[in-house]
């Protein structure tokens, strides 16, 4: 997009001054001084009229590294300007356009340039705030050799910076109690989606029903079952409360309950669990990196809890740890949560006071009380809370947790 070219403060300083020059010399019969300010006056018209002519066009090219960057980390950014067209560039000044997260967009000064030829400039961003932010597009500004005219134009061509979520390291504590009966033993059932090692074969008589893969049935016409060519991993699934109204009075809940996410999936991850994130993407993915970007991405829907608290069920019935984060908004909503963990499986709540975090004092929910009497380790989470401590409280010995074996639902 192109702005048509407009006077800048010298410019329309010339123009003024010439037009006084012009009504002095008239008023007092001085001939030569009324050609000095008609020539003045000219000269910010004429440039208005020459700053008319398409400048010879530019390519960007921008590369971000890394692409996926963690919260409050710089990130390198390069841009390459390609001349075009069959004459030499102007010369120009080169402006980011950034999202407001980042900061002030940096300003480059383009040396004229033949076509073909190629110039690089770099700058480094950061930001605190994960997500997604828009890097471009490129403001060039060209102004006449005298200063008395600009003109904007806008070359097309946009790129995404990922924020990851910040990640609080919870200590070096392994958690145990991840499958059925005793510590260490793991599910056997793979997850619907995402786990690596899984063949398919035909189905036979005492077949669990769950390992049916419909898609391959249907292309065959007869059933087909998921079968691991290696024992899976134990599995942690963490539950997100994505509700919007849920923190609508405070935001900052949410981004508590994004972060302390972001930490247990990697804390897990390390340990050797295969995790899924049920409330951000897609439930079936256990790459830790697709999980932490669907965390960067992620924000409050208006979804309601039920159909998150069914995911995690089915990733559930043969035993993981659970974690699940959720709002104490609307307890009712939140009650079927606890019948997500299985028996003889780790179950951990954290359970927002909402009202702390918008600074107010709230009734207490129940809701901990709730998770507690169904075996869970609940915590509640108040405003000032980090997620280290609320995870060495929740889980208190972590290193030595034993399975809980013979635990109720």
């Amino acid at each position: 997009m192109s702005r048509r070219p407009h006077l800048t403060s010298r410019g329309q300083i010339f123009l003024g001054l010439g037009l006084v020059v012009v009504v002095i010399g008239t008023l007092f019969g001085y001939p030569d001084l009324t050609r000095v300010g008609v020539l003045v006056a000219c000269l910010p018209l004429l440039a208005v009229v020459v700053g008319w002519r398409p400048a010879p066009p530019l390519n960007v090219r921008r590369q971000v590294h890394p692409a996926l960057v963690a919260s409050a980390r710089p990130a390198h950014v390069e841009l390459t300007f390609q001349g075009r067209g069959s004459r030499l560039s102007a010369l120009q000044i080169a402006e980011e356009q950034l999202d407001p997260r980042l900061g002030a967009g940096p300003r480059f000064l383009l040396p004229r340039m033949d076509p073909g030829e190629r110039h690089t400039v770099s700058y480094r961003v950061a930001s605190a705030e994960r997500g997604a932010h828009q890097l471009g597009p490129v403001q060039l500004e060209r102004r006449d050799p005298f200063g008395l005219t600009t003109r904007s134009i806008a070359v097309a061509g946009t790129t995404d910076l990922v924020v990851l979520p910040p990640v609080d390291p919870l200590g070096a504590d392994r958690v145990h109690g991840g499958g059925l009966g005793r510590e260490g033993q793991v599910p056997h059932m793979v997850a619907l989606h995402g786990e690596d090692d899984v063949s398919i074969r035909a189905y036979r008589d005492g077949d669990d029903l769950r390992r049916v893969h419909w898609p391959t049935t249907a292309h065959r016409g007869e059933l087909m079952v998921r079968q691991e060519d290696r024992p899976a991993r134990r599995r942690a699934v963490l539950l997100l409360d994505s509700r919007a109204g849920a923190y609508r009075a405070a935001p900052a809940a949410f981004e508590w309950a994004v972060r302390a996410v972001a930490s247990v999936a990697v804390h897990l991850a390390r340990d050797g669990y295969a995790v899924h994130v049920v409330g951000a993407g897609h439930p079936g993915d256990t790459e830790l990196g697709a999980i932490l970007r669907d965390l960067a991405l992620v924000s409050p829907t208006t979804e309601e809890l039920h159909p998150l608290v069914r995911d995690a069920h089915t990733l559930t019935t043969e035993g993981a740890v659970v974690v699940a984060v959720v709002s104490d908004q609307d307890p009712e909503s939140v009650l079927a949560v606890p019948a997500v963990r299985s028996p003889g499986s780790l179950g951990v709540a954290f359970v927002l006071d909402t009202a702390s975090f918008a600074g107010a004092d709230g009734e207490p929910s129940g809701l901990t009380a709730l998770f507690s009497a169904a075996g869970w380790r609940p915590h509640t989470i108040r405003d000032g809370d980090t997620v280290p401590g609320a995870w060495a409280a929740a889980t208190h010995g972590a290193g030595h947790l034993r399975a809980m074996a013979g635990a109720g639902p």
